[in-house]
């Protein structure tokens, strides 16, 4: 299968390996943001995305999470 941010080959179907790294950074970091900070998931995923200081892979999965939880929302709202 073919990552969904890149379209390389993925390590088990989910992500590239590259992508999988950050994704997995993205999601043990909200916990931390989300205490000091008092942001909600999506408010979390848009400041990394939007700061100078985020690595492009976790800027990219950051930006697909982002855009299916809006995809979500649609589908539910």
């Amino acid at each position: 299968m073919k990552c969904p941010i890149c379209g390389r080959e993925t390590i088990d179907g989910g992500y590239c390996k590259f992508h999988e790294g950050a994704r997995q950074v993205v999601i043990r970091k909200y916990e931390k943001w989300r205490k000091a900070m008092g942001i909600s998931w999506k408010e979390y995923l848009s400041k990394i995305a939007k700061n100078p200081l985020t690595g492009e892979w976790a800027k990219e999965v950051a930006l697909y999470l982002l855009e299916e939880e809006n995809k979500k929302n649609v589908k539910n709202g």
